[in-house]
């Protein structure tokens, strides 16, 4: 609570900006400042503000520009209140994992109702803070899937209890600076 954000240089390329719009669907405080053309491309940057989240339904058209977010959009849709429906999610299960399974299972171990029905996900927020790990509990699996990895540790974030998993060692490969950054926003990775 109470806590702001600037995201600087962000893609804002129409056909890559659905997470933008689901989260401001589910009434995240987001404004985006400073738009400009870099390299041809539209980029922004984003002030992102805590606020209460809603759970909506997320149509399947809209998977192909997010398709490599709905796993933070989870993560997102565990702290709303009500079910986030994200419908069309077979390309999920084609990734570096299946993701549609790793999410689910990584939710239920942090406390989170939420279901796989044919190629939806179904998040089951109750708009607070999820549970976390229980104590002494076995890492969340990543299945070496980087995306998977990260969107756990930024639950880990907003959980009540801390949130680990198996392995990080697939982040560096997208994203080397995840840890520094998480760190700066008060996480706690080790």
């Amino acid at each position: 609570p109470g806590s702001r954000i600037t995201l600087r240089n962000v893609g804002l390329n129409p056909r890559r900006t659905g997470l933008i719009e689901t989260l401001t669907e589910m009434s995240a405080d987001i404004a985006i400042s400073n738009r400009r053309t870099e390299a041809g491309e539209p980029v922004g940057d984003l002030t992102v503000a805590a606020g209460a989240l809603r759970g909506v339904e997320v149509p399947p058209g809209r998977a192909p520009t997010m398709i490599d977010e709905y796993p933070v959009l989870a993560m997102a849709a565990a702290c709303a209140k009500g079910d986030t429906k994200m419908r069309g999610l077979a390309e999920l299960r084609i990734k570096e994992s299946d993701r549609l399974i790793a999410i689910a299972r990584g939710l239920a171990a942090c406390g989170v109702e939420c279901l796989i029905d044919g190629d939806d996900l179904i998040v089951r927020g109750k708009g607070s803070a999820p549970e976390g790990m229980k104590k002494d509990a076995t890492p969340i699996a990543t299945d070496l899937d980087h995306r998977i990895a990260m969107s756990f540790l930024v639950l880990g974030l907003a959980a009540r209890n801390p949130v680990s998993i198996d392995d990080g060692s697939t982040i560096g490969t997208s994203f080397p600076k995840f840890a520094g950054l998480m760190r700066s926003l008060g996480a706690d990775i080790s």
